[in-house]
């Protein structure tokens, strides 16, 4: 009986792990985007199948949203997503966007600049690793590559 309860003990505490991990995920998101891009409705759809309810959001003033943000000039992407307290800035890859909640840094948000090719919502294959960045104030410094 004693090893039961043991076992029984351990796996609930594993599975309250898995489960606060992934509560850290916000359950919404606003997308802004240039409302003749495909690509971007695409990232949407990636966030919606990790649970997150994405509001689109066309014709906004997408430099002004960018500049509010925070993210460094010559670093931006064709859209921006509010989820949070951050932005993220471009098809930044989902596993750097679980680890941004997972590990909550002091940072405005990440980003991964331009379009790159494989990443979510972008067609053909991965040609280089990802190089995602955190910004904070229109700085940027290393977040991880994927």
């Amino acid at each position: 009986m004693k090893i039961t309860l043991t076992r029984l003990l351990l796996t609930t505490g594993l599975l309250m792990g898995a489960t606060s991990a992934s509560a850290a995920l916000p359950h919404e998101a606003t997308l802004y985007k240039n409302p003749q891009c495909g690509c971007c409705d695409g990232y949407a759809r990636h966030l919606e199948k990790m649970g997150v309810d994405v509001t689109i959001v066309d014709d906004e003033a997408l430099a002004e949203i960018k500049q509010t943000a925070g993210v460094p000039y010559g670093m931006g992407a064709c859209h921006t997503v509010k989820m949070g307290d951050y932005t993220i800035e471009g098809h930044v890859p989902l596993a750097a966007v679980k680890a941004l909640f997972e590990q909550q840094p002091e940072a405005d948000g990440i980003g991964l600049a331009g379009m790159p090719s494989g990443t979510p919502g972008m067609p053909g294959p991965k040609q280089a690793p990802y190089k995602v960045y955190q910004f904070q104030d229109h700085e940027a410094s290393p977040f991880m590559t994927l």
